[in-house]
């Protein structure tokens, strides 16, 4: 999933994807080097992560 994806999926903004995601847990891969480099998430991890952070 990319930044966006992300961002549209959790409700919040693109740069709070980019800022605060790994600090809650999400994982991101990065793809290239320095301020060029793609984000992305695994789908499954991002649905897991959403699923573990429920309320009951």
């Amino acid at each position: 999933m990319s930044v966006r994806e992300v961002a549209e999926y959790l409700n919040v903004s693109t740069s709070w994807v980019y800022r605060n995601a790994s600090q809650a847990g999400l994982i991101p891969y990065r793809f290239g080097v320095g301020a060029n480099a793609k984000l992305r998430f695994k789908a499954s991890e991002v649905y897991a992560w959403v699923k573990q952070r429920r309320a009951s």
